[in-house]
């Protein structure tokens, strides 16, 4: 009994270069042996896969629809293979990554000097963008998100969760006083970051559900949190950002975070995320492996403040 398997690929041969004889060559079997397989699976199927004749030869309907299911086949076999192969292989090529700007700048390129010392085939190209990037039109291997992930035909694995702080500058808040009851934020001048997929630049929501929300108003908002930290800093208002755009800040003193009546509401968690396929890269599973180990079990920014409030 002839291997169906190796009869499926003879088939799938005879098909691509459309004659036994030369399926016969590219494969170095002889061509009654190319016969036997074709004719093997014609018996077990019950079916004539070719039209035969002294000069042609083409597909019948039958032989058009196991056409597709072999090369279906082959390829998820030929993607088993490689996946398997991979493991003892060492990860190498080209990388894009890509990452929000505020977390990309603190907390991804310190990182990578050191991925590049455990992983030397593989040069990386980091792109900060904070909006969400399409992975497969602008051909980045990777992103990582801060937002909660909807339904997608992408993949993702959590890296960290994201806590959320209030904070301001000691001097505005000498200026301004300190609020303790969050309605009292309507009366502030407060910065407003404008893609949060949470928080919009007029209405902040706080609460262990978000189940709070109030409206603000003030002199500036802007779609990077770089940009609303350095405006705090400078004593411009009260911000509500991630804890890893003001840990720094918060640690040094130059942001203060309010003790409020009712706690943040939670934030996104922290997703890599990739797009999706049976075999995942070699080079992009080290990478999201490598930043699992630099977030976990405490993220850095985390371990840089503590309770803070």
């Amino acid at each position: 009994m002839l291997d169906r398997f190796t009869s499926m690929q003879v088939f799938v041969k005879v098909v691509q270069l459309g004659s036994f004889s030369a399926a016969a060559r590219a494969l170095s079997l002889s061509p009654t042996m190319v016969t036997k397989h074709v004719t093997a699976l014609e018996d077990r199927l019950g079916i004539t896969l070719f039209r035969r004749s002294t000069r042609h030869l083409s597909l019948t309907e039958a032989g058009r629809l196991f056409l597709e299911g072999s090369q279906r086949i082959l390829g998820d076999m030929e993607e088993v293979e490689l996946a398997v192969s991979e493991q003892r292989r060492e990860p190498r090529g080209h990388l894009r990554l890509n990452a929000p700007v505020s977390f990309a700048i603190r907390y991804v390129a310190p990182y990578l000097p050191e991925f590049s010392r455990l992983y030397p085939h593989v040069t990386v190209e980091l792109g900060l963008n904070d909006r969400t990037v399409d992975l497969i039109d602008e051909g980045w291997d990777l992103t990582l998100r801060i937002r909660k992930m909807p339904s997608s035909t992408l993949r993702s694995r959590r890296l960290a969760t994201i806590r959320m702080v209030v904070c301001a500058a000691p001097a505005y808040l000498h200026h301004a006083g300190t609020p303790t009851l969050v309605e009292e934020l309507s009366q502030h001048q407060c910065l407003g970051y404008t893609l949060s997929g949470t928080n919009s630049a007029s209405r902040w929501s706080f609460g262990e559900r978000g189940e709070k929300t109030i409206p603000v108003s003030g002199p500036l908002s802007a779609n990077n949190g770089d940009v609303l930290r350095e405006a705090a800093i400078a004593g411009a208002g009260i911000v509500y950002q991630p804890v890893f755009v003001v840990s720094e800040e918060l640690q040094s003193g130059r942001l203060r975070a309010l003790a409020l009546d009712m706690p943040p509401a939670p934030g996104p968690d922290l997703h890599a995320v990739y797009a999706p396929g049976m075999t995942l890269p070699l080079k992009t599973r080290a990478m999201i492996d490598y930043l699992t180990q630099c977030y976990t079990p405490t993220p850095p920014w985390e371990q840089a403040v503590g309770n803070i409030a």
